[in-house]
């Protein structure tokens, strides 16, 4: 690649990261206000799988069927389809949304880095390993000093943990799979509702028939298009791009932006340390950044 191709490339990957950044931040605000109306973390899912199945029909008609390989599908499916957005939504229904910004995007780089080493699929430089330990810090700190804001906080954090480690390993297979963007999006959107939607309806605790029209036809859309069509076709190019590394840590201004936002929007205030703690997080994920892919 010629060094101007690859000075456009890196161009493209910082425009994708700079979008998903603004997804990021609203996933965490809107799952957790959802998440304390009567819809369940079941009917998330199930308007995310729905809306997002419906956004990609007319991208089938125009492309075709994803080309991505079929032994790949599985796990595509089980670490982004299901993993991470079920065990997030799960996270959100027992503990604060800066919880969950700050775990899930402190959580990610390092996993990812972590996993990306023991793989032999990267390696970590003193301020990575600096920074990674100001994230851990960081998220142990939120988790102590607002555990008891509300029951099952802990729990919460819990969930959001294993959410962003199956994210995690999503994130390493686009590396070595090289996975397209858009076809692997796609192929998620195409077969996770066809999987879910029956069980959800059948067996899943549901508060949908409590729940307003707006409500409903909110979620599926931000859910589905916005969350996991826009912002994976994003997230998957930013890391074909940039690299794994670069791309998880630009979470760095997440917990920041939600926290502040959680407070108007949501009514959730941090005492001081918790906003000490968020601040760590972010520091930690500014000096990790480094040039690593």
């Amino acid at each position: 690649m010629s060094d101007a191709a690859a000075a456009r490339e890196r161009r493209i990957g910082w425009a994708c990261a700079m979008m998903l950044l603004a997804v990021w931040a609203s996933f965490h605000l809107v799952s957790r206000h959802v998440a304390r109306e009567s819809l369940t973390p079941w009917d998330i899912a199930a308007l995310r799988y729905g809306g997002a199945f419906l956004c990609v029909l007319p991208f089938l008609a125009l492309r075709g069927l994803p080309r991505i390989a079929p032994g790949r599908l599985p796990a595509v499916l089980v670490f982004a389809g299901f993993g991470f957005p079920l065990l997030a939504y799960a996270g959100f229904a027992l503990a604060p949304a800066a919880h969950g910004a700050t775990i899930m995007a402190a959580g990610l780089p390092a996993v990812t880095a972590l996993l990306g080493l023991a793989t032999g699929m990267g390696r970590l430089a003193a301020r990575q390993w600096l920074g990674i330990l100001g994230i851990v810090l960081g998220s142990l700190a939120l988790a102590v000093v607002g555990g008891g804001a509300e029951t099952g906080a802990w729990r919460g954090d819990l969930l959001f943990l294993a959410a962003v480690s199956s994210w995690a390993v999503y994130t390493l297979l686009v590396q070595r799979w090289a996975l397209p963007a858009i076809d692997t999006t796609l192929a998620i959107g195409l077969l996770a509702a066809p999987i879910y939607l029956p069980i959800w309806w059948l067996i899943l605790p549901s508060g949908l028939a409590e729940a307003s029209w707006g409500a409903i036809l909110g979620q599926a859309a931000f859910q589905g298009v916005g969350a996991a069509v826009v912002a994976g076709i994003l997230y998957t190019r930013s890391v074909a791009a940039l690299g794994p590394t670069i791309t998880t840590m630009i979470g760095a201004a997440v917990p920041g932006i939600v926290a502040a936002a959680a407070w108007p929007l949501l009514g959730e205030t941090l005492a001081p340390a918790g906003m000490l703690a968020v601040l760590a997080v972010s520091a930690g994920l500014v000096l990790g950044m480094g040039r690593a892919r």
